[in-house]
């Protein structure tokens, strides 16, 4: 039996729409193995599919297939820390799980640049997958067959305050109201930003992370869909964070917070208490430069 350890990705970044992400330490684990049918548990009690229609069974079992493998079954186990359908990349997280156990128990016949895009296919873009798999900050474009990307690792002290809501929001439902067009102004204001950003963090300009994560594609429309956005928003930017923005398609909301402000996740959590928000999450991350690894190896 292996063991996986899978770190959760916050995608976008912004300005970066379906070309940004990167990997946090916040974990799914997997436990896998082959077996007689398909044994699938779930080890903290969250609700998932014990059947082929399981996506870490999927994921594995199309890698199987590629590679001209039978598979007559697998025993897996998860623990789903990563909270589902809340922009922090839990779906990629079951994908890569699947594709890195797999190609573990067939001796690792594919690479990294093989994963990275059988992931894109399945997912239908790199912003998630690319991280999870990859770790660090990873910027991704993917033509619907294969995937340029480079990954950066990032040594920061900065911390990544993501507050998640107590409701999902589906990534279909989240795209729907986005426009089918938009303005060449528009098309620039982001292009513009998106290079920002990754300079900005990698160089230490912090100070320019709040411009950088400004956004005309998605996130004006997709904010309408999350109650107290907004609010939570111009909250963190009074408590001193760098920069807000929308994690993936939300409802998380990531703040980039200097490690020296030590009291942000308290206040925070006290802001969001006296609004009633009691059950909305308040977690301090950091970008995880590994990806995703074998743990007993």
């Amino acid at each position: 039996m292996i063991k996986i350890q899978i770190p959760a990705t916050s995608a976008n970044l912004g300005a970066g729409f379906d070309a940004l992400g990167l990997a946090l330490n916040y974990y799914n684990y997997v436990d896998m193995e082959e077996a007689d049918g398909i044994h699938i548990e779930s080890l903290d009690g969250t609700e998932i599919p014990t059947d082929a229609s399981n996506l870490v069974y999927d994921a594995a079992h199309i890698l199987y297939d590629i590679c001209g493998r039978k598979l007559s079954g697998l025993n897996i186990c998860q623990t789903n820390n990563i909270p589902m359908a809340r922009g922090l990349g839990s779906s990629s997280a079951c994908i890569i799980a699947g594709l890195m156990g797999a190609n573990k128990l067939m001796g690792e016949p594919m690479g990294a640049d093989d994963l990275v895009n059988l992931s894109a296919q399945i997912e239908g873009h790199p912003d998630n997958t690319a991280p999870a798999l990859l770790g660090g900050i990873v910027t991704a474009v993917f033509d619907g067959k294969r995937v340029q990307w480079v990954k950066q690792e990032v040594y920061t002290p900065r911390k990544f305050v993501v507050t998640i809501p107590d409701f999902e929001l589906k990534t279909e439902k989240a795209r729907q109201c986005l426009p089918k067009e938009i303005s060449h102004r528009d098309a620039v204001f982001n292009l513009s930003r998106a290079a920002l950003f990754s300079a900005s963090l990698l160089t230490g300009k912090y100070e320019n992370l709040r411009t950088a994560v400004d956004d005309r594609l998605h996130q004006p429309y997709r904010m309408e869909l999350i109650p107290h956005g907004k609010e939570v928003f111009d909250i963190a930017y009074s408590l001193g964070a760098y920069a807000s923005y929308l994690s993936g398609s939300g409802p998380a909301l990531m703040s980039i917070v200097d490690a020296d402000n030590e009291f942000f996740v308290g206040k925070l959590r006290f802001a969001l208490d006296r609004m009633g928000l009691e059950k909305w999450e308040v977690h301090e991350l950091h970008i995880d430069n590994m990806g995703t690894r074998i743990m007993n190896e």
